[in-house]
């Protein structure tokens, strides 16, 4: 998410997480089930389902943080479930996609590497104490292509030339990521 809107969207996750007294673990795990319902949505050519669920999904994502926040629960392994079950969910949408027809088997490879070193390139570079959430395809946007490609697909009649050209984009834009992850890392370890 784009670092000038973060802390409008955290003061509104606070309020919202600040009223919910559960375990944000299990947010964590019930938005995980939810994408994979996304993907299984996909897979069997109901896109608006799988927009649904991935958006569902979505506010998951961002409340079980602000539970963790508000309720002073967060814990190292909360923020490491997060990012497992982020990347199982992303994958699980890509499977579904390609597994329907919308995207053939070699691009949505592609995109399900792009997005996986994404993320693997920000937890190296942290790894090395350089903070990395830099780049112009983070998780919510590549999610954001992914629920506007497959709107549009599904208002023209389920087209997939319209959800290819989403995942494509969505593919060029992690790769540029990762290349601008590499480069701040690069040039904050020189």
């Amino acid at each position: 998410m784009n670092d000038k809107l973060r802390p409008q969207a955290n003061e509104i996750t606070a309020i919202i997480g600040s009223k919910l007294n559960i375990n944000p673990d299990i947010i964590t795990l019930l938005g995980l089930f939810i994408s994979i319902l996304a993907g299984v949505f996909f897979a069997s050519g109901n896109l608006i389902a799988g927009v649904i669920f991935i958006l569902i999904s979505g506010a998951c994502d961002v409340i079980d943080g602000s539970i963790a926040r508000t309720h002073n629960r967060k814990t190292r392994f909360g923020g490491f479930l997060d990012s497992v079950c982020d990347r199982f969910a992303d994958a699980a949408i890509l499977i579904g996609l390609i597994y329907s027809g919308y995207i053939d088997a070699i691009l949505g490879a592609l995109a399900i590497h792009s997005s996986m070193t994404v993320s693997y390139v920000r937890a190296r570079a942290e790894n090395e104490k350089i903070r990395c959430s830099v780049g112009i395809a983070e998780r919510a946007e590549r999610l954001l292509i992914i629920v506007i490609g497959a709107t549009l697909a599904s208002l023209m009649g389920g087209s997939h030339n319209i959800m290819f050209a989403a995942i494509a984009i969505l593919t060029v834009l992690s790769y540029i990521t990762v290349l601008q992850r590499v480069y701040h890392t690069w040039i904050n370890l020189y």
